[in-house]
């Protein structure tokens, strides 16, 4: 008798059906399962924040969620943020204003701003730095990251005729 179960998962536009453990933690299942390292295993307490995705689009800690719980949800991981030849506004306004060092916590940042910036596109300073209270950056001052959304939600925003 199996302890397994198959879960459909539907991750950046493509749906995926994987068996794994009831307990499988949805972190895993996209990193491990589906190949999708970019989302980020940096405490498995969601204090970090390192693993946020989109779960019908609401940023969501992965580490807390396990992977049958997202049965026939919409997951967006960094990876569906741009395009193969483009990069998002996010991604590009953290590389422009160095809102990064070493990197890692800088998909699950990228993911709770653009979770911000769909339901706010015009946020403070504040608002951003609320938003972003529960990732945690070990490398930087989050100056840098903050001004990155700013920049994204300014290059976002349409030209007023």
């Amino acid at each position: 008798m199996s302890n397994r179960v198959t879960v459909t998962l539907t991750v950046n536009g493509s749906e995926h059906e994987i068996e794994v453990e009831p307990r499988r933690l949805l972190v895993h299942a996209l990193r491990d399962d589906l190949g999708l390292t970019g989302t980020h295993v940096g405490c498995d307490t969601s204090s970090c924040g390192a693993c946020t995705v989109h779960l019908d689009g609401l940023a969501v800690k992965s580490c807390t969620i396990l992977a049958a719980q997202a049965e026939g949800a919409q997951i967006t991981t960094i990876e569906g943020l741009g395009g193969e030849h483009s990069l998002h506004p996010l991604q590009e306004a953290f590389w422009n204003e160095h809102g990064l060092q070493c990197g890692y916590c800088t998909p699950g940042m990228i993911m709770a701003a653009a979770a911000l910036l769909e339901e706010n596109p015009h946020p403070s300073e504040a608002e951003v730095r609320r938003a972003l209270d529960g990732n945690l950056c070990r490398c930087t001052g989050y100056h840098n990251i903050v001004r990155a959304v700013q920049s994204a939600a300014q290059a976002q925003a349409p030209v007023a005729s």
